[in-house]
């Protein structure tokens, strides 16, 4: 007999059946979106001033904002409470216009996208004769009645389809399905790179709204990527509100699929974790030791195993940690040195700021709100 654990649940197995078990309902979610309740928000709940040159990820997980050319409007970002009343949802994301762009110039874009590796979407079937349909279903509320944009773009091949939904009601919470034809042309790579994203539409300049949108699949046409939208940026009165986003195979929209929280946090934390999360005065969190004099490593173990070799991401200052051992404290600026990185694990450390005995183990505290250290593997 074995003892079998999957999650939280243990069971006991017969050794001769245990060939026969199959975890593949366990690991495959219908939703190809992660976190599209807008339950996670590792980096911050709300960013302010987001606007020309704030590309990038900014509060809930997997959900990255493009801004092209020099545009005049700001927004803020936020993990919003504002939700459809009776769904489920506790959280949504929100970008509420606080600076106005009446007149965009014609390279101005702004959008909310989510990015895909294309080993977990072999399913799909995409450049085949058999290639899935996809259906998009997601909650939304806007300020601005009138027509929006999404779309889906093949990384892999360069390729692009748009659909249009209709705010009918003003700072209304309506839920939008729109389904998308499979397409029969250009296979998703099979790897961990960046294949397929999916796009949301806040505002878009003459270069990328022009003509007629592109709403079969074909060769990215920049001119027809964002026909017809609306510009959410055009008074500081405007918001745009969305959760409960769902990408699956098929044309029919299924019920939002809810994650337990530990699972949802697990597919995010392939992408990015947090280590020390802003406002952690007073915590202790790395142990490590001192290789030499004047240097000392630290290790952690992330909590899932990561997209790929991660990157260091920090916010350091004057005497924003210190090291622990023996009964003192050695204060330090910052990780100066990133000694292995890979995706499961971090060992790093300073080598310009402390000074201690050589092989005495402690522990990193931080000294400041302001400090932030944590690990990402973005596509």
């Amino acid at each position: 007999m074995a003892i079998t654990r999957i999650g939280n649940i243990a069971s006991t197995i017969p050794d001769d059946s245990i060939q026969n078990v199959k975890f593949s309902n366990i690991v495959q979610s219908k939703n190809i979106i992660i976190n599209g309740d807008m339950s996670i928000a590792q980096r911050a709940t709300s960013v302010t001033g987001i606007g020309n040159g704030d590309a990038g990820y900014h509060t809930c997980d997997r959900w990255k904002l493009h801004e092209g050319g020099a545009t005049a409007a700001e927004f803020t970002q936020s993990q919003s409470t504002d939700v459809p009343t009776g769904q489920g949802f506790a959280t949504s994301l929100k970008m509420d216009c606080t600076t106005a762009d009446t007149s965009l110039a014609a390279d101005e874009i702004m959008n909310i996208y989510q990015r895909f590796e294309g080993q977990n979407l072999q399913y799909l079937k995409k450049g085949t004769s058999s290639a899935e349909s996809l259906t998009l279903s997601f909650w939304v509320k806007a300020t601005k009645t009138g027509t929006y944009v999404t779309n889906l773009y093949d990384n892999d091949n360069n390729r692009a389809i748009g659909k249009t939904y209709t705010i009918s009601s003003s700072d209304t919470w309506e839920k939008k399905t729109i389904t998308f034809a499979g397409d029969t042309t250009g296979a998703l790579d099979n790897d961990n790179a960046n294949s397929l994203e999916v796009y949301f539409q806040l505002f878009a300049g003459s270069n990328q709204n022009t003509g007629s949108l592109q709403t079969s699949w074909g060769t990215y046409d920049g001119a027809q990527w964002a026909s017809g939208q609306v510009n959410v940026a055009d008074s500081t009165s405007n918001n745009w509100l969305i959760t409960g986003v769902q990408l699956e195979a098929g044309t029919t929209a299924s019920e939002f699929e809810f994650l337990p929280v530990d699972v949802n946090s697990q597919r995010c934390h392939r992408y990015y974790y947090t280590l020390l999360p802003l406002g952690s005065l007073n915590k202790y969190f790395l142990t490590g030791y001192y290789y030499s004099t004047g240097y000392i490593y630290c290790n952690t173990l992330f909590p899932t195993i990561m997209r790929a070799s991660p990157s260091l991401e920090q916010v350091g200052g004057t005497n924003y940690y210190q090291f622990y051992s023996a009964a003192s404290g050695d204060t330090f600026d910052d990780f100066t040195n990133t000694q292995t990185l890979n995706p499961n694990s971090a060992f790093f450390g300073n080598n310009s700021d402390v000074s201690g005995t050589a092989g005495n183990a402690g522990a990193v505290y931080c000294g400041n709100n302001a400090a932030y250290v944590a690990f990402t593997a973005e596509l």
